[in-house]
């Protein structure tokens, strides 16, 4: 039996803030860069510990709500040309029913707001919370930051473009707390240094917030979502892998601790396609070598990011090793069945179970009895575990319907986002 350690707050979300920057190197440490800026203006600005804390969490997340390339782009342009609000507001909306980031939604939700000569208070009739000002202040200021060259010889410039926005973007006040920041060499080798998580380290403000099993069960169906939304042809996969993985695992004999351990591996399974481009997971016809390469290198990705969290070896293990085959050649490792984790062998059928049923740009989902043949098959070619196998397919009505149901629950979630400009 596996026991369930508690996972700290700082490190997956560290780990997490950069897994959504990979789809783009120019914007490596985005979320990390804009926490540590935002919360030097708020210590400037002599926010309280606590307000502190809320920005701080919400900067790390401030950008969940982007799901395409394309938006991610236009949002490093220092002036903005589409809607900033449509992946502001898909953010709190993604947030706002997850009771630990309660505090933080509204921020999330309005860190776009302009000020607007004051009329940036409120935003839609709805009072806008001071850390969402602070939030759009730092962003900017990240955005300025050329990583190419040396920083100090860039503060002046970022200063006065800032201060030239004073009171029709950002709020005065708040820009006063900036050029007080900006006043110290520290600040901007702070912001600059590659070793970002040290500097986060040293602030100290998630320090002491552990996880338990239920609230890491709760950011990983967040994060499910930040991974499923880029396209509409896998925005609910993780969830069916999760509902199906879950169930399997009870079947075989797992704890309920372990099949929880086994549901949250289902979320983050995929997390290292955040690095693939939506226009591999969406193209209509087959993949060209080069980009089943690309592919291939997700579960290599997911590996390293949940590697990256202490005591999230069993889960990593479980969620990053669902390509691998009993035969040993499966990908990225070449692991021979021995080799390969129960809860690994179960993830893989889960997989490839709720991945054929549905429908992908290339072709519609499988029925439940088609799913069953490809399953026997692959278990006949030693694929996946024969065992495995054997008990999904006697309880092949439940396994199914436990994914329907989660994943018509996600669905609707999924309409409920701004998407229109994907």
């Amino acid at each position: 039996m596996f026991l369930f350690k508690m996972i700290k707050l700082k490190e997956l979300l560290t780990v997490f803030s950069k897994s959504m920057d990979y789809v783009d190197s120019a914007l490596s440490n985005h979320h990390l860069r804009v926490a540590c800026i935002a919360d030097d203006i708020a210590a400037a600005y002599n926010l309280s510990r606590q307000e502190r804390v809320n920005i701080f969490l919400a900067s790390v997340l401030h950008d969940i709500g982007v799901f395409s390339l394309k938006e991610k782009r236009e949002l490093t342009h220092y002036e903005l040309s589409s809607n900033p609000h449509l992946h502001a507001e898909n953010g709190y909306l993604l947030i706002r029913d997850f009771k630990m980031f309660a505090d933080i939604a509204h921020i999330i939700r309005y860190h776009h707001v302009p000020w607007d000569n004051g009329m940036g208070q409120s935003f839609g009739g709805v009072e806008v919370p001071i850390g969402a000002h602070v939030i759009h202040l730092a962003d900017r200021v990240e955005i300025l930051i050329n990583k190419e060259i040396e920083i100090l010889g860039q503060k002046d410039a970022i200063s006065k473009a800032i201060c030239s926005k004073s009171d029709s973007l950002f709020m005065p006040a708040m820009v006063e707390a900036f050029l007080e920041v900006a006043s110290r060499e520290c600040f901007w080798f702070d912001v600059s240094a590659p070793e970002i998580d040290k500097t986060i380290e040293l602030k100290g403000l998630m320090s002491d917030v552990e996880l338990d099993i239920s609230e890491l069960a709760a950011i990983s169906r967040l994060y499910s979502h930040i991974i499923d939304f880029r396209s509409r042809f896998t925005a609910m996969h993780s969830a069916g892998v999760s509902a199906v993985a879950s169930l399997l695992a009870q079947l075989v004999g797992f704890s309920a601790v372990e099949c929880q351990m086994m549901s949250i591996a289902g979320n983050l399974h995929d997390i290292g396609k955040l690095s693939v481009p939506t226009e591999i997971l969406e193209k209509p016809a087959k993949l060209t070598v080069e980009e089943f390469n690309i592919m291939k290198r997700h579960v290599y990705q997911s590996y390293r990011v949940l590697g990256s969290i202490e005591n999230m070896e069993t889960i990593n293990a479980w969620a990053s090793f669902h390509h691998e085959r009993i035969d040993g050649n499966g990908y990225p490792f070449h692991l021979l069945g021995k080799d390969i984790p129960i809860g690994a062998r179960i993830m893989a059928v889960s997989d490839v179970f709720t991945a054929v049923t549905e429908d992908r740009p290339y072709r519609k989902g499988m029925s439940v009895e088609e799913a069953l043949r490809l399953l026997q098959g692959m278990a006949a070619q030693n694929a996946l575990d024969s065992e495995i196998v054997s008990i999904a397919l006697s309880y092949i009505g439940e396994l199914n319907d436990v994914r329907t149901a989660l994943q018509s629950k996600v669905v609707n979630e999924y309409c409920n986002l701004n998407l229109n400009t994907l």
